[in-house]
């Protein structure tokens, strides 16, 4: 017994972070609870360097030859996130656009703190998630009708409520329902030098159960795919999905770019732990723009009270 104990061992040790990265890269990740876990394959790479040297200091060859793969394989479609593409769009002579997103927890966010960020980074359309009326109501009170007048309200009680809200005159594009009953704000936003830009606040229903990750999927499944041949069409908020989830990736590859990948600043945490869990933060909030626009600057910002972070970006359209 103790014999095939010492044998198992090595690949007990090498076995998990290899299946993990075979459902990663195979796209295993829309059924629950992969849906969950997925969200936290760069810890799984990261952790997956533990093993591998344990396997190398034993000498156990051939599991530490599947460590050896795995961690590679991790690192192949973790680590592109650190690194900047060089985009030449930043240095163009467009139209600037500068864009938040801000989930703010059934309208607990500070209503003051989110106007003082959209005040210190001169926001021009702001994609709010979980937004209440009364929650609307505070932030106009501390000022933030005067600096965002124009707006798409589609706010609601509980998590459901979605709006955008712009310095620049707008046109309300109506709403976008989720399965599970999550609102995308719409609106047509009209650029001086940038003609019209099409935002929608995006918040597809979070895969938190076994019962709610089929709405989930279709949530994704109905998102607006990018539009590089037509209007510019810029894509922010809480998307309850990770760069690690295949159903993000597709809708990106369908002509959008994400902004913080674009920077290279896409390992940032934009969510938890919440409530004290224990979990570490995942990267749920993102701006995706279509493959015209160029990223001139990204931010994951602080917002007390939510238990998202805002996420910033400065556009260059075409």
């Amino acid at each position: 017994m103790k014999r095939f104990l010492l044998r198992a061992l090595p690949w007990v040790l090498a076995l998990p972070a290899a299946v993990w990265a075979v459902f990663r890269i195979a796209g295993w990740d829309d059924r629950y609870p992969m849906a969950q876990l997925m969200a936290f394959t760069p810890y799984v790479a990261a952790g997956s360097l533990v093993p591998l040297a344990v396997l190398l200091v034993w000498r156990r060859w051939a599991a530490a030859g599947l460590a050896g793969v795995t961690a590679v394989a991790l690192a192949v479609v973790v680590l592109p996130r650190w690194f900047a593409d060089g985009d030449p769009m930043a240095g163009a002579a467009g139209a600037s656009l500068r864009v938040m997103s801000a989930n703010v927890l059934v309208g607990s966010a500070g209503p003051a703190e989110l106007v003082d960020l959209v005040r210190a980074h001169r926001v021009d359309v702001l994609a709010l998630q979980e937004v209440t009326p009364e929650y609307l109501a505070a932030v106009d009170a501390a000022g933030m009708s005067g600096e965002l007048p124009h707006r798409v309200d589609h706010a609601a009680p509980g998590v459901e409520g979605s709006a955008v809200l712009s310095r620049l005159p707008l046109r309300d594009d109506g709403v976008r329902v989720n399965p599970g009953g999550f609102r995308q704000a719409r609106a047509e936003v009209s650029v001086p030098g940038g003609g019209t830009v099409l935002v929608e606040s995006a918040h597809p229903l979070a895969p938190w159960a076994d019962f709610v990750t089929p709405l989930w999927k279709r949530g994704f499944e109905g998102q607006p795919r990018a539009t590089p041949e037509g209007p510019v069409r810029v894509l922010l908020g809480d998307f309850n999905a990770t760069l690690d989830h295949h159903l993000l990736r597709d809708l990106i590859d369908s002509g959008y770019r994400d902004a913080a990948d674009v920077l290279g600043r896409g390992f940032t945490g934009t969510w938890g732990p919440y409530d004290g869990d224990p979990l570490p933060p995942v990267t749920l909030d993102r701006v995706l723009a279509d493959r015209r626009v160029g990223v001139k600057d990204f931010q994951v910002l602080e917002l007390p009270g939510s238990d998202h972070r805002p996420v910033y970006a400065e556009l260059v359209l075409p």
